[in-house]
């Protein structure tokens, strides 16, 4: 992911959640977390447009970001 980050640094913007840090309960609970790695794709408003769970091929990422940025 952070090769990615490196790459979209100018077009998204990536916030990391540290799921161990108690205080973060409400922020996995919100985003209905289940399993390490989940990853979600926001929009401006916080909705979720794409979710992924496990490890994903970079591809995918790719193909999700590129579908938003041309929105």
């Amino acid at each position: 992911m952070h090769g990615l980050e490196v790459e979209y640094y100018d077009k998204i913007n990536f916030v990391y959640l540290d799921i161990d840090n108690p205080d973060n309960g409400t922020f996995k609970k919100e985003l209905g977390f289940r399993y390490q790695p989940q990853l979600l794709l926001l929009d401006g408003d916080g909705e979720i447009l794409y979710q992924w769970i496990g490890p994903i091929p970079r591809e995918e990422f790719v193909a999700a970001f590129e579908d938003v940025l041309s929105q």
